[in-house]
């Protein structure tokens, strides 16, 4: 199970395999960047910028059983979080911007599972997940309420151009231990049948 630092640490790694992947024969500016609704009013020249619009707890898997410590301590119950993201493309000039697209739609499809290792290179603390743990990163489609809610909320005009993403199943871990429970005694009784 991950830390709390889990969600910053998914979006920077999927700008890190990003950037780390760029071909920079074709894209030499390109920068990767976490963005916030503010961001969208002074966007970068060229890159891909990644969006979280929202965050919702997996409702498929709600229900996780307590944690168990290296000790057998008991905590408790993950949290299941599905992250949703707006990949966009930034460039001069039309062409280029849907080449940069592309390219990273067709490199995130190559790359559908993060593994710990690499979710846990880009952020600051070298731990946040376990070495067994992975994300699944899948393309998702948004209907066009949603992007017209998105775009409205960032005000720009045109919308630009953009693709949907969802960062499954990342579990936090609690750090809240359950009191331990013993049976001490068992008492049983007869009764009488009449």
């Amino acid at each position: 199970m991950a830390t709390t630092q889990a969600i910053a640490a998914t979006g920077q790694a999927i700008l890190g395999l990003l950037s780390d992947a760029c071909p920079r024969t074709e894209f030499s500016a390109a920068s990767f960047e976490l963005y916030q609704l503010s961001n969208f009013q002074s966007p970068m020249a060229e890159g891909i910028s990644l969006y979280l619009y929202r965050l919702a707890i997996n409702g498929a898997r709600r229900n996780l059983p307590p944690g168990v410590g290296p000790s057998g301590e008991r905590y408790r119950p993950a949290v299941p979080l599905d992250l949703h993201y707006v990949a966009t493309a930034w460039a001069p000039s039309a062409v280029k911007q849907q080449r940069l697209l592309g390219w990273a739609i067709r490199l995130l499809e190559d790359v559908p599972i993060l593994p710990a290792g690499l979710l846990n290179n880009y952020g600051p603390e070298p731990q946040i997940f376990k070495p067994s743990e992975t994300v699944e990163v899948i393309q998702e489609s948004l209907s066009l309420q949603d992007w017209n809610n998105l775009w409205s909320a960032v005000k720009t005009n045109p919308p630009p151009l953009s693709v949907g993403y969802q960062a499954r199943m990342i579990s936090i871990e609690s750090s809240v231990t359950l009191p331990e429970v013993s049976v001490q005694t068992r008492e049983l009784g007869m009764g009488k049948v009449l």
